[in-house]
C-alpha cells in the first residue's frame, strides 16, 4: 500500500508538471471575412502585400477570454487563452462564401479550467484592413456552440491603442456582466467615446458629437454666413458627428466646408458609412441632382423655362434617354470619382449620358409609364417611402388642430363625412373608424407657423396637408381625401383658408388631384429631412 500510495503521488506530480492530466481541449473555430481588395478596386496589391506579411510571421490571431474565470495579473480581466493564427491564409485554395465571403479556420487550445470564453481578441497584423463578419466556435466545453456577430472593420493592429474585442453574441443588463468581461466592456466603451479632441482618421471608431457650424461658407462671401445651431439654453439640439475639420479663415466658429474630391473623406466610423455599391449610388446620384446648378446645357435641355421641366416628357427623358455630358465635367469626375462609381455615367452604349436608372414600378411595367401616378402606388410608397412612422390612426373625425389657440384660431379640419364616405367600400365613417381602417398623414400643425415665410421669402410655395387615408380588403392604403391649407389672418390671430380634394381619374379634376397628391409627398420629404432626419 506505501509503494501503490508513492508510486500514485509521483504519478501526480509528473501529471502537474507535464500537463498529462490537464483537461485541455481542442476548440475550433471559423472565421468570415471579407478582404479589402474585394470591396476596393484600387486595393489589388494589399493581397500580395497581406501575403508576405504572413510569410514574415505577422499574421491575423485570436485570443480567447474567459467569461466565467479572472485573473488579477490581468487587472481582473478574464483569464486568457493562447495566441492563435488563422490558418492557410496565402493558400488560394480558400474556400469562397456568396458575395465574396472567405471562410478561414482557426483552433484553440482552451483549457476547461477556464470556464466558457465571452470574448475574443483579434489582432490584425496586416498592412490592410478587412471586415470581419463572423467567428463561431464549435464544440466548446459545457455550452457547445458560441456565435460572434462582428460586422466591423478591422485595421492594422498598430492603429488601435488596445486590440480589436468581439463579445459572444449574448446581452446583458449592466448589472448581470460578466465580472471577468466588465474590463473589457468598459475599454471598449472609452475607446468608442473618444477624448473630444484631435483630428479623427480613417479607421478611428470614435463616436463623436459637434454642434452644426458647418452649414456657412463665410469664406466666399459674408451672405452665405450661417449661424450655429444646437448648444444654446433654449436649443441645444441638433447635434452632428464631428469631424474635426479646421475652422474657416473668416470666422473661427465655423468649420470650413468641403468639395469634390473632399466630400468622399468626411469622417464617418467606418463601420456606419456606405457599402461601396450604395456609396457609389449616393454620390453618382447626388452628382446629379446638382447638374442643373453646374450644366449650362441643362438649362437649354429645359428651354422654355430655365431650372424647370416643361412636360413630363423631359421627367421621361432622364430615365430613358439621358442628357450628354460636357466632356471637362465628364474628365474633372473621372478624375475624383472612385472607377466603380462612373458606371452610373457611362452606360454601355458608349454614350456620355446623365442617365438615372429606370424607377422600379415603370420597369415592372413599361407598358403602363404613369403607374407611379396611381393612388395605389402613391398609398405603397407612404408606408415603402421616407416617413412612414408618421402614419396615425385616425380616433376622432374630422381632425383637430393641437396649435396654441391664443396664437392660431380655426384649424381643425374641414374635411366632411359626405368627402370620404363613397370610397369607404360601404362602411360609413363611424363604422371605419371603430374597425380602425382610417388613417392620417398630418402635415398641418408642423407647417402652418412656417407657411407664411416659406411662400413669402422663398421660391418653394407649399400648403400645409392632412391626408386621410383607407385600410382595404387587400391590407393596401387608398387616400380618399387630402386637405390643401393656408394661413389666413383673423385680428391678431392665424386662421386658415383650406380646400378639399378627393381622388379623380381624368380630365382637370385628374390633374389637381396629382398635384394635390404631389404636395403631401413634398411635406412628407421635408418633414423627414428637417424633423426626423435631424
Amino acid at each position: 500500500m506505501v509503494l501503490g500510495d508513492l508510486a500514485s503521488s509521483i504519478g501526480n506530480v509528473v501529471s502537474d508538471i507535464t500537463g498529462i492530466n490537464k483537461t485541455t481541449k481542442t476548440v475550433t473555430g471559423s472565421v468570415v471575412l471579407v478582404k479589402k481588395n474585394f470591396l476596393d478596386f484600387t486595393s489589388l496589391t494589399s493581397t500580395v502585400v497581406d501575403g508576405l506579411f504572413e510569410l514574415l510571421g505577422n499574421s491575423v490571431t485570436l485570443q480567447l477570454v474567459s467569461a466565467e474565470n479572472t485573473d488579477p495579473a490581468n487587472e481582473n480581466g478574464g483569464k486568457l487563452g493562447k495566441l492563435e493564427a488563422l490558418e492557410y491564409w496565402n493558400l488560394t485554395c480558400t474556400p469562397p462564401l456568396a458575395g465574396s465571403d472567405s471562410l478561414y479556420k482557426v483552433s484553440f487550445e482552451w483549457d476547461e479550467e477556464l470556464g466558457i470564453p465571452g470574448a475574443i481578441i483579434l489582432r490584425n497584423n496586416h498592412a490592410a484592413e478587412f471586415f470581419l463578419k463572423t467567428i463561431t466556435l464549435e464544440d466548446v466545453p459545457g455550452e457547445g456552440r458560441i456565435h460572434f456577430v462582428c460586422n466591423s472593420w478591422v485595421y492594422p493592429d498598430k492603429q488601435y491603442k488596445q486590440p480589436r474585442i468581439f463579445f459572444a453574441n449574448k446581452t446583458y443588463l449592466p448589472h448581470e456582466m460578466p465580472a471577468a468581461l466588465r474590463k473589457y466592456r468598459e475599454e471598449e466603451l472609452k475607446a468608442l467615446r473618444g477624448e473630444g479632441t484631435g483630428e479623427l482618421k480613417t479607421g478611428d471608431r470614435v463616436y463623436d458629437y459637434a454642434l452644426y457650424n458647418d452649414l456657412g461658407d463665410p469664406d466666399n462671401g459674408a451672405d452665405l454666413a450661417r449661424p450655429v445651431l444646437g448648444g444654446s439654453a433654449q436649443y441645444p439640439y441638433p447635434r452632428r458627428g464631428r469631424t474635426s475639420r479646421p475652422p474657416s479663415k473668416t470666422d473661427p466658429n465655423t468649420e470650413s466646408r468641403v468639395f469634390l474630391p473632399e466630400v468622399l473623406n468626411i469622417y464617418v466610423p467606418r463601420d456606419e458609412q456606405f457599402g461601396h455599391l450604395k456609396l457609389s449610388d449616393f454620390i453618382a446620384f447626388n452628382l446629379k441632382g446638382l447638374v442643373n446648378q453646374i450644366i449650362p446645357l441643362l438649362e437649354a435641355y429645359v428651354n422654355l423655362t430655365p431650372n424647370e421641366f416643361d412636360s413630363f416628357k423631359d421627367v421621361d427623358n432622364l430615365y430613358f434617354n439621358g442628357i450628354p455630358l460636357p466632356t471637362d465635367l465628364v474628365n474633372q469626375i473621372a478624375s475624383n470619382i472612385p472607377l466603380e462609381m462612373m458606371q452610373e455615367f457611362f452606360r454601355s452604349d458608349g454614350q456620355q449620358l446623365l442617365k438615372y436608372p429606370v424607377p422600379q414600378v415603370i420597369q415592372a411595367d413599361r407598358s403602363n409609364p404613369i403607374a407611379w401616378r396611381t393612388d395605389e402606388e402613391f398609398g405603397r410608397e407612404m408606408i415603402a417611402g421616407l416617413n412612414p412612422l408618421l402614419i396615425q390612426l385616425l380616433k376622432e373625425f374630422p381632425p383637430v388642430s393641437n396649435l396654441d389657440p391664443e396664437v392660431y384660431v380655426n384649424q381643425n379640419s374641414s374635411i366632411t363625412k359626405q368627402d370620404i364616405e363613397y370610397n369607404l367600400d360601404g362602411l360609413t365613417v363611424e363604422e371605419a373608424l371603430t374597425s380602425k381602417r382610417l388613417f392620417i398623414l398630418d402635415h398641418h400643425d408642423t407647417l402652418m407657423p412656417y407657411l407664411k415665410m416659406i411662400n413669402e421669402y422663398t421660391e418653394a410655395k407649399t400648403y400645409a396637408s392632412r391626408t386621410i387615408l383607407f385600410l382595404r380588403g387587400d391590407n393596401t392604403l387608398k387616400p380618399v381625401a387630402i386637405e390643401l391649407s393656408l394661413p389666413k389672418m383673423e385680428g391678431d390671430k392665424i386662421g386658415c383658408v383650406s380646400k378639399v380634394y378627393t381622388p379623380a381619374q381624368h380630365g382637370v379634376e385628374g390633374w389637381i388631384w396629382q398635384l394635390a397628391k404631389a404636395f403631401v409627398n413634398v411635406n412628407d420629404s421635408g418633414h423627414h429631412q428637417l424633423v426626423s432626419h435631424w
